[in-house]
């Protein structure tokens, strides 16, 4: 393969990386929007915020729907990740809720 036939493939492996990413954010927002909601719910019942118990069910949700190639952990960092500022949406959607 030359420089410029690996140049071209890794470029046409970017534009569905681009495609792959756009998407993963469209699903961040779906959930965040769906976590929005839940926030409401938790402050109309005085519901705390954290719960672990359904953060282990998450984790072993997506720990079973993983097929790989990436790590059942890494699965599971990314998604501390994203649960985590999850958590932040919902205290700032219950705090401007209770403005109004």
């Amino acid at each position: 393969m030359t420089i410029e036939e690996a140049r071209a493939q890794l470029d046409e492996y970017r534009v569905l990386i681009d495609e792959v990413d756009r998407r993963i954010v469209d699903l961040i927002n779906e959930r965040t929007r769906i976590v929005e909601n839940i926030g409401r719910v938790k402050r109309h019942a005085d519901l705390p915020v954290y719960e672990p118990k359904r953060e282990e069910k998450v984790f072993a949700n997506i720990a079973g729907h993983n097929r790989g190639p990436i790590t059942p952990e890494a699965v599971k960092r990314i998604f501390e990740r994203i649960i985590d500022e999850m958590r932040g949406i919902q205290r700032v959607r219950m705090i401007s809720d209770g403005d109004k």
